[in-house]
């Protein structure tokens, strides 16, 4: 293993998004990279560029939740075939709104050239909203 194996490149994305890493976040996507998010919230939606899946997914995902209380998250399970990657994934916090926040959440990813070039981010959407979002 080169270490740029596509199981690699997203197990340490994950690292990086526990450690607060924000320049191995950025270094794990392409630079036209993209991030997918269905349903109706303020993350839905197709975030096309590094710069927007960083700035824009990530950073309104995480201004939803307290800065001053614990935010984790810890990788159940990683399977790869070629440049693909399925993750399964447990998510915690405390949102803004002062409700728990406790997700169980997968995603498909796309390796190429030691980066990931996109991501399909599936999850409870109405868990993440009842648990976030001001009702």
């Amino acid at each position: 293993m080169t270490g740029n194996e596509p199981k690699d490149v997203v197990r340490r994305y994950f690292e990086a998004l526990a450690a607060g890493d924000q320049a191995a976040i950025r270094d794990s996507w392409a630079e036209d990279g993209s991030c997918w998010y269905g349903g109706d919230l303020p993350i839905s939606g197709t975030w096309q560029g590094r710069d927007q899946v960083i700035n824009g997914f990530l950073a309104t995902a995480f201004a939803h939740l307290d800065p001053e209380k614990e935010v984790g998250l810890k990788v159940t399970n990683l399977f790869g075939e070629g440049e693909q990657v399925f993750a399964e994934w447990d998510s915690w916090a405390t949102g803004r709104t002062g409700r728990p926040y406790d997700q169980k959440n997968s995603g498909v990813f796309t390796v190429r050239d030691g980066k990931i070039v996109s991501m399909r981010e599936y999850a409870d959407t109405q868990n993440w909203a009842l648990a976030l979002l001001d009702q």
